[in-house]
């Protein structure tokens, strides 16, 4: 289901001294099945525009199309539900979230609240503890004996556990080591191309932005200051800047030796297979 913002501004605290708008006239859409990256500075409004999505919090103006559920500021909670459990909400360390005594217990959790039966919870929860790497051996161990990652992991099953069309994911390798990270992003990879998944990725890491996502969003004062792939949103370099966001690792190692060696700017390599193919084809033509 795609998802649009139509003249979305949302007022914390609106009428009272600490009134504080943090989105501003947002229009914007993200189309089914697409791995979408939202960007942008701290306090760019990227937190509060995500929560949108699932309803966690109301626009003040305008509305939120969530497929064909329309959500304006009057909704009621109740009409809620079902958009929250078909756009499932990774927070930050979402192992912070765990609380039953077993892993299975707490992924059944999700589904069981949203009416499913325990012996269906059950089936479901071994499901997702392979799409997420771990081995049903775990089940019955306690979640708070597990490491970081694989509390993430567990986290992330209950999730995926309610089976959302949507997942969105807020900075998802935070305190990952860069193995720890690839494993996960890997993960939400699959959950794109294999299970047909819509992901929505906000993240600082510009390196991780340009090898996964297929569309970006880029925030600022509570604006969307830039739409498009990552290839056309990278070459915007100054709008960039200017909005706090630097370029990946390879582009701006890649610019280092292209201003030494005269060569345009206008088209840098993102991801590191880009840089090295690049790289390789430039000593290609050095021996020639």
């Amino acid at each position: 289901m795609d998802i649009r913002f139509k003249g979305v501004s949302h007022i914390y605290n609106q009428k009272t001294p600490l009134e504080v708008r943090v989105l501003h006239n947002v229009d914007l859409e993200i189309k089914k099945g697409q791995f979408t990256a939202i960007v942008g500075h701290t306090g760019s409004g990227k937190s509060t525009l995500i929560q949108h999505m699932n309803a966690l919090l109301k626009p003040t103006h305008g509305e939120v199309c969530i497929g064909e559920k329309v959500i304006r500021e009057n909704e009621k909670a109740k009409n809620l539900k079902a958009v929250r459990q078909k756009v499932g909400l990774v927070f930050q360390f979402p192992e912070y979230q765990l609380f039953e005594e077993t892993v299975e217990k707490d992924i059944m959790f999700g589904p069981m609240n949203y009416g499913m039966s325990a012996e269906n919870a059950q089936k479901r929860a071994k499901e997702v503890l392979q799409i997420v790497g771990l081995d049903e051996a775990f089940s019955n161990a306690s979640p708070f004996g597990l490491s970081g990652g694989q509390m993430r992991r567990v986290a992330i099953a209950g999730i995926l556990a309610m089976d959302p069309d949507v997942l969105i994911l807020d900075e998802p390798t935070a305190g990952l080591d860069p193995h720890g990270q690839k494993e996960i992003m890997n993960i939400f990879k699959e959950l794109h191309e294999i299970h047909k998944k819509t992901i929505i990725l906000v993240s600082h890491d510009m390196d991780l932005v340009s090898e996964y996502a297929q569309h970006m969003i880029v925030m600022h004062r509570g604006k969307v200051k830039l739409t498009g792939s990552p290839k056309e949103v990278f070459k915007n370099s100054q709008e960039l800047e200017d909005c706090g966001i630097t370029l990946p690792i390879p582009a701006r190692n890649y610019q280092r030796i292209a201003e030494k060696l005269g060569l345009p700017l206008n088209d840098v390599p993102l991801t590191v297979d880009e840089f090295i193919d690049r790289i390789a084809a430039l000593s290609f033509k050095g021996g020639a």
